[in-house]
This record gives structure tokens, sequence and C-alpha cells, in this order.
């Protein structure tokens, strides 16, 4: 049997309103629907390669071994992948990012969409966006609004297969800058996976998930009209909703550090000067600032000059996953 190899490119995405807790640990089924953007900026490239002479699978991380948690996840789409082909071959995974891994800026999104189209296709596979979508969500929930392009939403479904995400806008129907503050480059010290199976010890999460559907309307509408100020008021409301889930939880999560809260603070304080801004803020200390695209270049000099950011990330609408022909 000959090697059998591809490669794929994923963005991660910003979501806009937030997945977080799971009514299906395995499948990752989410507690609730949510809206998220790809973010052009920000790259994962991901090669697969079916190889017969591998005794196990193998998966290489920016040049490092890794046998932690993240491969198991990976060996469990790659036997999904199996399964689906009819074969057995074990495969060697090498992903690389432009960006910080495990700090709130979604690599776990744009890795295992990547992972999905390129060990899908190296074994002959051309599946749907919907299919691909679904396979993406086995290693990780947020995966599955990195396949398509653009602003792009997770419907919640009731199984496996309703439960994928889709494209609500194209990447150039609205430039929405997202001027990522980078706080620290840090792993955080508790995952994402642990922090969604903690949502439910917290009184709130009842409150937040029955609400999602009316939050997620208004940033739907809002991204219709293309109203900055509908999605900035939305989006902050339902980031600190989030979060307030995570400060609640037994035992408490705290992603933020000082440096997250200067920046909210400057956020606020910018936007009652009449700048049109807004935050939102994933697992992680790391804050996402939103604002139209023709102010990114002010926002991205306002946040350098705080002494607590250390990087500033610009970005985005990015388009779909993709396999790289390069």
């Amino acid at each position: 049997m000959p090697i059998f190899s591809a490669t794929a490119i994923a963005h991660p995405n910003i979501a806009l309103i937030k997945y977080w807790g799971d009514i299906d640990p395995e499948l990752h089924l989410p507690a609730n629907g949510s809206i998220s953007m790809n973010l052009s900026g920000l790259t994962t490239r991901t090669t697969v390669s079916f190889t017969p002479s591998l005794e196990q699978d193998q998966f290489i991380l920016n040049g490092e071994p890794t046998v932690s948690t993240a491969f198991e996840r990976v060996s469990t789409i790659l036997s999904r992948v199996r399964r689906l082909a009819g074969i057995s071959t074990c495969a060697r995974v090498e992903s690389k990012n432009n960006f910080p891994v495990a700090a709130g800026i979604a690599s776990s999104a744009s890795g295992f969409a990547a992972l999905s189209l390129a060990a899908s296709r190296s074994v002959g596979l051309i599946l749907n966006e919907k299919d691909l979508s679904r396979l993406a969500r086995i290693g990780s929930g947020s995966a599955c609004r990195s396949i398509p392009g653009g602003f792009v939403e997770w419907q919640p479904g009731h199984d496996d297969t309703d439960c994928f995400a889709y494209s609500i806008a194209p990447p150039d129907y609205w430039d929405v800058a997202d001027c990522i503050a980078i706080v620290s480059r840090e792993e955080k010290s508790t995952s994402s996976s642990v922090g969604h199976s903690l949502a439910g010890t917290s009184i709130l999460q009842p409150v937040r998930v029955a609400d999602a559907p009316h939050r997620l309307s208004l940033c739907r509408d809002a991204i219709r009209r293309r109203s900055f100020p509908a999605l900035a008021e939305i989006v902050e409301l339902d980031s600190t909703l989030m979060h307030s889930v995570m400060n609640t939880s037994a035992p408490p999560l705290f992603y933020w550090q000082p440096g997250t809260v200067e920046i909210i603070q400057a956020v606020q304080t910018w936007k009652k000067a009449g700048l049109p801004v807004c935050y939102t803020i994933d697992a992680g200390p790391n804050v996402h600032v939103l604002c139209p695209g023709y102010w990114e270049e002010k926002i991205v000099g306002r946040l350098r000059q705080l002494e607590c950011v250390i990087d500033v990330l610009p970005s985005h609408p990015g388009g779909p996953a993709k396999i790289d022909k390069n």
C-alpha cells in the first residue's frame, strides 16, 4: 500500500455567541448554538500521511512530538477516517500554527478542522461541508465552525447527524477586524475540555443556555444589517455571561489576568469616547478587540501602547478550511 498524504489549512475562529458546556461530551453536542467569525490572519497547516510502515499514529505539533490528551483526540479523528475509508493504516500528523496555542485563540478549532480535511482527503474521501463539520466536531466542538467560511453558525442539533456548522455570511460580506491583544503566550492551566465539563456545576449555566436563542437572533440580525453597535452590545454581553459561568463553576475557573482587565477597561473608555470598538474573550487571558475594518490601524496602535500587551494579532473574516496544493 502506498503512502497517502494531503495537507490542509484552516483558520481559528472567534465566537461572537459562545459555546460553553456539552450535553454529550464524547460527541461534543453543545448545550446551546453559537455564532463565530473565522480569522484570516491566523492559520493551522496540517499534513496527514497514512503510512504502512508505521506501527502507531504519530502527532507532531509545531515541531514537537505530542503524546498528551491532544494525541488521543487526533487518533480519534484518524480512527473515524479509517472506518469511513475501510483501512487500518496508521498515520503521521504534522501540524503547525502561526499563533499561540491553548491561550484562548481557538487553536484546537483550526487544528481539528485542518486535520479532518487533510485526513479525509489523503485517503480519497470527498466529504461535503456538513460531514466535514461533523467530523471536526468530534475532535473539538468549536472546530466544526472552522470548516465553513466567514461568519458561521453552529446548530446544536439532537445527535451526531444534525449537529454541524454552516456559513451565514461569506468573508467579504462585512469587514470586521479582530485585533487580538496578547497578554500571555503560556498554555492555560485548565483546558477548555475540562471547562466544558464543569459548566453544569454553575447555577448561572441554565439561565445562560435558556437565553441563548435570543442572543443568537440578535447577533444574526446585527450581522445581516452590518450594524457594529448592535454586534458590540450582544458580543460583550455574551462574553460576560460565559465567564460568569466559569467563575461560578465548581471549582471556579479564572482565565483572566491583570492585563485582561486592563484591556477591558481601556476598551470601555474608548467606547465612551465614541470609538466603534468592543471586546470578547474566549477561554484564556487574551482579549479579542473587535472594530470595523477601517478602524483596525488606530485600534492596534492604541492596544500596543498598553504596557500589558506583548503583541497584537490583527485579523479579518477568513475563508473555509481548504486543501493546500503547494
